[in-house]
């Protein structure tokens, strides 16, 4: 007989908790194999194909296209074919998997079963009064009903299965199943969450005086300020635009940044890079890429804004890698893709991959992996024609690095006034992990090499 399977939205790793169906790629009826891509979701880092670790025919899909889920939440059903017997059964569950997975499910084989474990007789365990407001179980023990805290202990201290060493990591949190019917009137009168009420009563239960403070503690906490509706249209802040006001929020929250910023002439690095590409058939360096080359040269000067800070250890952590994440806007928003191993690349190289990167995140390909890990972010918001700005830091990171639009400016070049190409660069900086003079001299250093290419010389 085909059994019917369900399917949840697995866990698709960097800490993301939700995801937004775009595209459902089959119908209900369907047949679908095993790693088959059935939905196509949005995360806030980028869009996914989730494949279903069943084969068979799809019966049931759940939520509608632009609906948001939470991970672990089902996405669809399938009635999977009927058992092959004793001989299939006996088959090696090491190949009844593909190995495809993403983090948290897959298709492959399940753990072996462990053998059951007979109970031991216990003896008859006292009975609180019924009428105390305890949490109670209806599973009979020794004639009687026994509490549920008390049997959970029980398991967790060995009666099924082996012993377990750490009850609080091993087993699954305990949970509120049933109460006396008074006590659950109070709590949802009041608003009580029980699951956050510490009980009072014999081996931890929840009494009817628990919940009473509980209640009174609620009430006399200031109540949150009263904000009246904004009038106007009204856009959920979810998906990728929700990400990025988390981050950045969280930036401003826990990051004391400080800023500097300095005018630079950047004719000569125009010119250094019409001279790279000239000639047919070499790779074309771009702009970005040749700024790239100058951040990860400045960082190996001043290592410290390569950083980051671990609050809980009170320690700067500076890092051996660039990782370097640079800002693109695509129709999705802005996104910051990241060059691993920046400090190992050359700018053809840099220029290559940072292309490559763009594109897919245009494209919506980006997976999440490039788009998270960054050590240091080079932001040039002179695409959009502006001289200057102050960047929020990419939280965690120590510092991120603005350009601004090279424009034909009045300049003086050699003790006379010219028309020069001028560049604002600006630094926003983790005042924790530095000083002013580090980061001034960082970004001196950059301006040097934008100024002066041929200062770029000393580190190839």
């Amino acid at each position: 007989m085909a059994a019917v399977k369900e399917f949840a939205l697995p866990d698709l790793g960097e800490g993301l908790t939700e995801a937004q169906v775009v595209r459902w790629l089959v119908e209900v009826g369907d047949v679908v194999a095993v790693d088959q891509p059935v939905v196509e979701v949005e995360t806030a880092k980028a869009m996914v194909e989730v494949p279903c670790p069943y084969g068979g025919v799809v019966t049931a899909r759940f939520g509608e296209e632009g609906a948001e889920l939470p991970v672990g939440a089902p996405l669809l059903t399938v009635a999977v074919g009927e058992d092959e017997g004793p001989s299939a059964s006996s088959a090696p569950l090491a190949e009844e998997g593909s190995g495809n997975v993403l983090v948290g499910y897959g298709t492959q084989a399940p753990a072996p079963r462990r053998a059951r474990v007979r109970r031991r007789p216990q003896p008859p365990q006292p009975v609180p009064r019924p009428d105390d407001g305890a949490l109670w179980s209806d599973t009979p023990v020794s004639g009687g009903r026994v509490p549920v805290r008390a049997r959970t202990r029980e398991h967790a201290e060995g009666l099924v299965g082996e012993p377990v060493k750490n009850p609080a990591k091993n087993s699954p949190p305990a949970t509120v199943a049933v109460i006396s019917p008074l006590v659950r009137r109070i709590a949802r009168e009041h608003g009580v969450d029980l699951t956050r009420v510490h009980g009072s009563g014999p081996e931890g239960l929840i009494l009817r005086a628990d919940v009473e403070r509980a209640a009174a503690a609620a009430e006399s906490a200031p109540a949150p300020m009263a904000v009246p509706p904004a009038a106007g249209e009204r856009i959920p802040l979810r998906g990728l635009r929700g990400a990025v006001a988390e981050k950045l929020g969280r930036s401003r929250r826990e990051i004391p940044d400080a800023s500097c910023w300095v005018d630079a002439d950047a004719t000569e690095l125009l010119a250094a890079r019409r001279a790279m590409n000239e000639g047919p058939g070499r790779t074309k360096v771009s702009l970005l890429a040749l700024l790239a080359r100058i951040c990860t040269a400045a960082l190996a000067e001043f290592p410290e804004l390569n950083s980051v800070v671990d609050t809980e250890a009170r320690e700067i952590v500076l890092l051996p890698a660039v990782h370097l994440g640079f800002a693109a806007q695509t129709p999705r928003g802005l996104v910051v893709p990241v060059v691993r191993d920046a400090h190992t690349r050359g700018a053809a190289d840099l220029s290559a991959e940072i292309a490559r990167l763009t594109e897919a995140a245009r494209e919506g390909r980006i997976t999440p992996a490039e788009l998270t890990g960054g050590t240091f972010t080079l932001n040039n918001y002179g695409v959009f024609g502006v001289d200057g700005s102050v960047p929020i830091i990419n939280h965690p990171e120590a510092a991120m690095l603005g350009v601004g639009r090279i424009a034909p400016k009045p300049w003086v070049h050699q003790g006379e006034l010219a028309v020069r190409h001028v560049v604002q660069l600006s630094l926003a900086f983790d005042h924790r992990v530095c000083d002013g003079g580090t980061a001034g001299g960082f970004l001196r250093y950059v301006a040097d090499c934008v100024e002066r290419p041929a200062v770029l010389l000393r580190t190839l």
